[in-house]
């Protein structure tokens, strides 16, 4: 009797509907993971020089070639689960799992990166702190925050990531207007110092950077409405590709490439050069919002309305499914994101190369498989019901343009990401295999236990 009272408040308590076009924007333009943005960018110019900006770009614009191939899906089959549900439908619901749970698993590993990452940035106020000791209990410190204002209501975490958005595309536009007339174009020269190899190298770590604007699309339970995700998935995009690529061209135009370093964000260096301590203070700020956004609505919230919909769907345990009655939100999820996320950090801490290179090679592959399985459903489900798209009121322009883009993009990613590590690429499919055993013995079990229980 218990069972079937507990299967019955599951079932009963779902999302609610509050969120809106702007705090939907936010969660897109949040999501650029921040130290990918801030940080990386350091070492996309060791790699390419002076046209990392270029190659940061061009991620950036296959990111939006994504987000406007997926529109259709977005509005069309608005679900927490997102791509999980889209390419379920369409491909089966083994390649439905594999691609919700890599993007799941994509922003896990990115909540040990960029929590190390605000970590580090707060120390950067405190100069006189034990950077190691304090790095880990400010990341504790924020992550547990952040996991909280999710764990109370979507509304009060998206109000909150939305707040941080616009301070930081403040912060970031005005750096863009007061710094573009300080930019030495000598600074440029060579262009590509280490050649097209070098330039098509850092490509990947632009798509570290912009590929969690995508997240957005995990919004499709709460959102007040469906047609404001693929309007947020363009603007989204067109705002963080103007303010970063400007910025971005700033910075390279104020400190000669070979003296940018990764011991402190490139923007930081940039901001400190042209207004003094001051101007460093306020960029490190923007970098720490820009670390904190992607984890408040990155992290936490778009993985755990992933894993909600694999338990709803029998893929994972049930603790992952349940909602609390009060707050709405997948309390189960949101915890055992947090506390791989402080596992992370943990490990991080002691061996950076392993959470940085090993694990960030794998985030790139798994969003990139995750999305590309969802750009072939977005071409299925353009051809194969018309009807369907022109009752949920958004057709994507230039069918089927931006859907192939978006799949030469990420096959471009995933070449140039394994190009030269081919024991990464080996991880990947180890993964990859020891999941589709899971999924045979575990899920599978689960799936027909649930259809017994109906």
């Amino acid at each position: 009797m218990s069972n079937s009272t507990d299967q019955i408040e599951m079932a009963e308590a779902k999302p609610i509907r509050n969120m809106g076009f702007w705090t939907i924007w936010a969660c897109g333009v949040g999501s650029v993971v921040g130290d990918g943005i801030f940080l990386l960018l350091g070492e996309g110019i060791a790699y390419s020089g002076p046209s990392a900006f270029l190659a940061f770009l061009i991620a950036g614009i296959l990111q939006m070639f994504m987000m406007i191939g997926l529109g259709e899906l977005a509005v069309g089959m608005p679900n927490a689960g997102a791509m999980s549900l889209w390419v379920e439908r369409f491909m089966g619901k083994w390649w439905g799992f594999l691609s919700g749970f890599s993007f799941a698993l994509g922003w896990v590993i990115t909540g040990g990166t960029t929590g190390i990452a605000l970590g580090r940035l707060t120390c950067w106020f405190f100069p006189s702190l034990d950077v190691n000791k304090w790095t880990i209990i400010f990341a504790f410190i924020f992550l547990s925050l952040f996991a909280l204002l999710n764990i109370l209501g979507t509304a009060i975490a998206a109000r909150t990531q939305l707040i941080l958005v616009i301070i930081l595309i403040s912060i970031m536009v005005m750096f863009g207007i007061l710094g573009i007339g300080k930019v030495n174009m000598d600074y440029y020269k060579p262009f590509m110092p280490h050649g097209w190899n070098g330039f098509l190298a850092t490509i990947p770590l632009g798509t570290y950077a912009y590929m969690g604007a995508v997240t957005l699309a995990t919004t499709g339970s709460e959102c007040k409405d469906p047609r404001h995700l693929p309007k947020a998935m363009v603007w989204a995009s067109i705002t963080f590709l103007a303010v970063y690529s400007i910025d971005q061209f700033v910075v390279e135009g104020i400190i000669p490439w070979h003296e940018v370093t990764m011991d402190v964000s490139p923007f930081t260096a940039a901001a400190v050069k042209i207004f003094g301590q001051a101007g460093g203070f306020i960029l490190n700020f923007a970098a720490w919002i820009a670390s904190a956004t992607s984890i408040l609505m990155g992290t936490i919230y778009a993985s755990s309305r992933i894993f909600y919909q694999n338990a709803k769907n029998g893929y994972l345990p049930k603790v992952f499914a349940y909602i609390n009655p009060k707050t709405r939100t997948p309390i189960g999820g949101i915890l055992i994101v947090y506390l791989a996320s402080i596992f992370l950090i943990l490990i991080g801490i002691k061996n950076p190369d392993f959470v940085y290179v090993t694990l960030s090679y794998q985030m790139t592959f798994a969003w990139s498989l995750s999305w590309g399985l969802a750009l072939v459903a977005a071409i299925i489900y353009h051809k194969k019901y018309p009807e369907e798209i022109k009752e949920a009121g958004w057709k994507q322009p230039l069918f089927p343009l931006f859907p192939i883009l978006g799949i030469l993009g990420v096959i471009m990613v995933v070449y140039f990401t394994f190009k030269n590590s081919i024991h990464s690429l080996l991880a990947s499919l180890i993964w990859i295999g020891a999941l589709a055993i899971y999924y045979k013995f575990m899920a599978t079990k689960s799936i027909k236990k649930s259809l017994e229980d109906i």
